[in-house]
């Protein structure tokens, strides 16, 4: 699932191991993410939309659209 998680993080000038310590996950974690070799939970998907205060869809593409 593609995503601006890189994106939005390197705006906050966070490194990967800050993002992972906000959201409880470790780096290895969020490079997964941010390469797309890993889709998030749902939860992990609203927590990670919650920290940057965007919707879920502002920062997950949809596959399906």
């Amino acid at each position: 699932m593609r995503n601006r998680l890189k994106e939005l993080r390197a705006a906050r000038g966070w490194t990967q191991a800050d993002l992972g310590e906000r959201l409880g996950v470790s780096r290895q974690a969020i490079i997964a993410l941010e390469s797309d070799k890993h889709d998030p939970s749902l939860d992990l998907a609203y927590r990670i939309a919650a920290l940057f205060g965007e919707p879920v869809e502002a920062i997950f593409e949809n596959p399906h659209s």
